[in-house]
């Protein structure tokens, strides 16, 4: 008996395994196309565009945008395995043998703990590296010239005042957790308030005590335009200043982040962002634990005894209102109106027992 639920249980795996892999790969095509297509509507008026580097900037850009959607492939993958298995008459035949729902899906939750445990310790900081690469690509795309791309974005903003007076700069595009910045445009004011000049440069990086701008053309009230290959503008901002105004806690890998919380926290800015993306990472592989169990109690029911329609779309209803959950918690995490921990777990608790009654409630009554 122990032989037969072993096989059994390796090939429920792979049967899960496939499933949710060839969801996966499914979406990861669909967003590389879609996002290949805007790319090339953003870029189609330059001429110096090649079609393989739209090609590549998509490529780098999904991965990131596919990782927020992880849980959903694993609930949808776990969804398709099981109802394909009870339309073959393969989970009849299986309970036939002696064999259990829980046997059922213990295979697939421990295959989803070793999912999540690799999405957040492989995926998670290739995907962040990429992400990084794609803005490099976009530099090149849309920064061939002073300020290029900047109207197609509202970017990042950062102040700063000292002796020299007060400079607002705004950037379309962020590199290195805001040490590189791209498409700029900086108002500069004097010591009383009084409009200086305006400054727009290709590029600028964040040296020691002063910002580096390349290929600069200023603009003054009472003088013509000047093109300058380099200007420095003095700046008392630090590295950890300048991430917490251009980085995002998305774009920091797994393994980055409780450095930056340190840095945070020694820099006396807030952390809570930082934070919650770190237990969000962590318990990844216990949320897709929750889908599986979710996708269990709404696709063991046999086919012949109708309602499978309304299943799933209880299943995906589910789903729904688990994402609705996490984003609320997110939202007020970020508010500091939660701790970070129980906004990461909450969704979690919520659907890994909701799944765990329901599928309670229909084998063992």
């Amino acid at each position: 008996m122990s032989m037969l639920i072993n096989t059994l249980g390796r090939y429920f795996a792979g049967r899960f395994l496939i499933s949710a892999l060839g969801v996966f790969a499914s979406i990861f095509v669909l967003l590389v196309l879609v996002d290949y297509i805007e790319m090339v509507r953003r870029t189609s008026s330059l001429a110096s565009v090649s079609a393989v580097m739209v090609a590549e900037t998509s490529l780098f850009r999904v991965p990131q945008l596919l990782e927020k959607l992880t849980p959903f492939c694993v609930l949808i993958g776990a969804m398709t395995c099981y109802l394909a298995l009870s339309r073959r008459l393969e989970l009849v035949v299986a309970r036939a043998a002696g064999v259990s729902a829980w046997q059922f899906v213990s295979p697939a939750l421990a295959s989803a703990l070793l999912l999540g445990i690799f999405a957040t310790t492989v995926y998670n900081p290739v995907s962040a590296d990429l992400r990084e690469r794609s803005k490099q690509l976009e530099a090149i795309l849309f920064g061939s010239a002073p300020g290029g791309g900047l109207q197609e974005a509202s970017g990042f903003w950062i102040n700063q005042i000292n002796t020299e007076g007060q400079a607002i700069i705004n950037a379309a595009r962020s590199e290195q957790q805001g040490q590189r910045l791209t498409g700029l445009t900086v108002f500069r004011f004097d010591p009383n308030n009084q409009f200086q000049e305006r400054i727009e440069a290709r590029e600028a990086t964040l040296e020691n005590g002063f910002w580096l701008f390349k290929t600069v053309q200023r603009y003054s009230l009472d003088s013509p335009p000047v093109n300058q290959d380099s200007v420095r503008l003095a700046t008392s901002l630090t590295p950890a200043q300048v991430r917490n105004s251009f980085s995002t806690p998305e774009t920091v890998s797994f393994w980055q982040l409780p450095t930056y919380i340190r840095s945070s926290e020694s820099s006396g800015f807030a952390s809570a962002g930082y934070r919650l993306q770190y237990h969000k990472l962590v318990a990844q592989p216990f949320l897709l634990i929750a889908m599986v169990m979710l996708a269990a109690a709404v696709s063991l029911r046999f086919f012949r005894f109708g309602g499978v329609q309304k299943m799933v779309l209880s299943g995906v209803g589910a789903g729904f209102l688990l994402y609705v959950l996490s984003k609320v918690t997110e939202d007020l995490s970020k508010a500091e109106l939660m701790h970070p921990i129980a906004a990461a777990w909450l969704p979690v608790c919520v659907g890994g027992l909701t799944g765990f009654l329901a599928l309670l409630y229909q084998e063992d009554g």
